[in-house]
């Protein structure tokens, strides 16, 4: 598909969830090639997850800012909030949207709804009365369900979520869908599958076996330890992130030349899954190498064999096919490049 080239350069650039691990770096990214405009972070500093976390990623951030020849304005506040997200609309006009905040359901499922359902209307409501360039938004791998077809592609079936949050995160979609093709707003969707890095969140596998294994407990390995995760480092998903936002999808025609939406939807994984427990092995090495853990350290102790967890898949995948031959993007960071780099920011956090 065709696409209509979005210069963030100059422009107002909407980032809501950004101290969030994706928010945050895309923020960071942009602070550093952005010779001039403004960037908006909109984030209500929720509970949930690591909120100790959240501040220093809000922390760099501020750090980059002031390095920055672009500005940043931190707005506090919810994206289920109508009237905040209205002002923020009509004081700021932003050209470019990149939607990023979410609950996840696991402790609180209605403020999983909350969040992404009536917080994703109310962002691409206002972007219907306050036209942009383009929405991006997050969607995630779980919209696949036990999705049997691997590797899973855009066109596969998404109508089995095996969570609440999985369901949320496919009407987001339908919703991007009715309102590009109604209202003409360009929309594209990035299911991201497994991201890891530096400033992980313990809700991240890398970061949660990392937690588990320096308290000297058990982690555990899904079914099994027949579980594969299609595991992306944060620099290759940012990098997507950032070139999807150059590139808006246009009004075009389907296969019956009956006018298509602009809409679109992209997988961001490795396309190569990884077994967790050669994963974990990886990561028990990098520990090792930074000196967090004891070079004799025993591995086969401290990782436990469990059954699969409620909403989870035994397989994740991505055709990555879409966001290769649309914007050229490949991963660069291999697993124990990306798990070297983690091990060590962790290191420099304690």
């Amino acid at each position: 598909m065709t696409k209509i080239h979005v210069n963030p350069n100059g422009r107002t650039i909407l980032v809501t969830g950004s101290p969030g691990f994706i928010g945050a770096n895309l923020v960071l990214r942009l602070l550093m090639e952005m010779m001039a405009g403004t960037v908006i972070s909109l984030d209500d500093m929720n509970d949930c997850g690591d909120a100790a976390l959240k501040a220093h990623r809000l922390c760099l951030i501020e750090r980059a800012a002031d390095a920055s020849s672009a500005r940043h304005v931190f707005i506090r506040g919810s994206v289920a909030d109508r009237a905040l997200v209205n002002h923020v609309f009509e004081e700021y006009a932003p050209g470019v949207v990149v939607h990023l905040a979410a609950r996840d359901d696991a402790q609180c499922p209605e403020a999983c709804v909350e969040s992404n359902l009536a917080g994703f209307f109310n962002v691409i409501d206002a972007c219907r009365r306050h036209p942009v360039a383009h929405l991006v938004y997050a969607s995630s791998d779980s919209v696949y369900g036990d999705n049997k077809k691997m590797p899973s592609g855009t066109d596969d079936r998404t109508d089995h979520p095996l969570s609440l949050y999985a369901a949320t995160k496919r009407s987001n979609e339908l919703m991007a869908y009715s309102f590009a093709s109604r209202y003409g707003i360009p929309c594209t969707g990035l299911r991201f599958f497994s991201v890891f890095g530096p400033t992980e969140g313990p809700d991240g596998f890398c970061r949660a076996a990392t937690d588990a294994l320096l308290r000297g407990d058990r982690v555990p390995i899904p079914n099994g330890g027949n579980c594969l995760r299609d595991f992306i480092y944060i620099d290759d998903a940012v990098e997507a992130l950032f070139r999807v936002m150059q590139g808006a999808p246009r009004r075009g025609v389907d296969d019956d030349d009956a006018p298509a939406a602009p809409y679109a939807l992209c997988n961001v994984g490795s396309g190569r899954p990884e077994n967790l427990l050669d994963f974990l092995s990886a990561l028990h090495q990098a520990l090792i190498s930074a000196g967090l853990l004891p070079a004799d350290h025993d591995l086969s102790a401290h990782r436990e064999l469990s059954p699969m967890q409620p909403g989870e898949a035994p397989v994740t995948c991505a055709d990555t096919g879409a966001l290769e031959a649309d914007y050229g993007c490949r991963p660069a960071i291999g697993i124990r490049e990306g798990l070297k780099r983690f091990a060590e920011w962790y290191r420099e956090q304690m």
